[in-house]
């Protein structure tokens, strides 16, 4: 089964990302890569150093780029419920599948067996898209595909910034997402298995104060970010 909102918008995403984003002055590459930079902060601070990742819920693929030019990841699968959003990423990423070491792939969620042999999973502005009952069975997958030791990343728009909640209002396919609050994706992972090891939240300060920035790493701590990571990792 395929996801027709997406599958509707996949053709012009970037576009209307691109127009939803304009308020804060950044486009969506300076976004995508910025999370992966904070994730590898975090991950370098528990030595931890993925070889393959999930990107669940890839989209069009924005973030498998980043996920192997900032972690270093040497194999990406990126899965999602949009046909047309899968047939778009594989077309946007012929060029990136250079050799054996560094691959690229993408399927569909429909077409995804976990298998418990996944290093990393980011998931980035997924789960508001998901209807709510079918949270916990998007969750059980994700811990499903995930090795003992594994750690998953879960980026979403923190429903606590008005930034954040009028952005959503801009894009097309995110004004009737419900958001996830960070006490309900806490809950989520912990129910399926995976210790919650912290939640941070991020970008507070729009591109006409990004001289405030290198405070971000201060200020993580509290709700102030227009999105937020929990991060999480798989012990058993």
């Amino acid at each position: 089964m395929t996801d027709p909102l997406f599958d509707h918008y996949a053709d012009e995403y970037y576009e209307a990302l691109q127009r939803g984003l304009a308020v804060s002055g950044d486009g969506s590459e300076f976004f995508a890569q910025t999370r992966l930079r904070y994730l590898k902060r975090r991950l370098v601070q528990y030595s931890y150093s993925p070889r393959t990742a999930l990107d669940f819920g890839c989209g069009v693929g924005t973030a498998a780029k980043h996920l192997i030019k900032e972690l270093s990841v040497q194999r990406v699968l990126g899965v999602d419920p949009s046909s047309r959003s899968i047939d778009f990423a594989k077309q946007q990423h012929q060029g990136c599948v250079t050799d054996e070491e560094q691959k690229i792939r993408f399927e569909l969620l429909s077409h995804y067996k976990p298998n418990a042999d996944v290093d990393l999973v980011f998931c980035n502005g997924v789960f508001h898209h998901i209807a709510v009952d079918d949270r916990p069975k998007a969750m059980s997958t994700i811990a499903s595909s995930m090795i003992k030791g594994g750690v998953f990343a879960l980026w979403e728009n923190s429903p606590f910034s008005l930034p954040a909640r009028y952005v959503m209002s801009r894009i097309p396919f995110d004004r009737d997402a419900v958001m996830v609050w960070p006490s309900e994706a806490r809950s989520l992972i912990r129910s399926a298995g995976l210790k919650v090891i912290g939640t941070e939240y991020y970008f507070i300060f729009p591109a006409f104060l990004k001289c405030l920035r290198f405070t971000e790493s201060m200020l993580c701590r509290f709700p102030l970010g227009a999105q937020y990571m929990v991060l999480a990792v798989k012990e058993n």
